[in-house]
């Protein structure tokens, strides 16, 4: 069955760095896009970055454009994001996603639980 498991969450200060990981199982990632978004309280979901089955696409929101990096793991069935200068804003719950598709169309089928990201001095 298809499982996404975000993990690599937790405190950082700000100015810090974090990598999360978005582990597949049930469907192998040369097929399908990967999405990661963030729900911070009370606001609504943002899609932060996705990219693309192969990985010679990718998507980032003005937000983190030249902070954050997503990437596929050589060999392992795993998309990371890798967060750098990160900013109290950022702090959310962070989910990674599998697209309908190869490409980044922004429909979504498979969700993982999440992964808490507080930056906070």
């Amino acid at each position: 069955q298809v499982q996404l498991v975000e993990s690599g969450g937790g405190l950082v200060q700000p100015g810090g760095s974090l990598r999360l990981s978005c582990a597949a199982s049930g469907f192998t990632l040369n097929s399908y896009a990967i999405g990661w978004f963030r729900q911070a309280p009370g606001k609504e979901r943002e899609r932060v970055s996705c990219i693309s089955s192969r990985g010679g696409s990718t998507y980032y929101a003005d937000s983190v454009k030249g902070r954050f990096t997503i990437s596929k793991g050589n060999g392992k069935n795993t998309v990371y994001l890798q967060m750098n200068s990160l900013k109290p804003e950022d702090t959310a719950v962070y989910y990674c996603a599998r697209e309908t598709y190869w490409y980044c169309s922004g429909e979504y089928d498979y969700w993982g639980q999440g992964t808490q990201v507080t930056v906070s001095s």
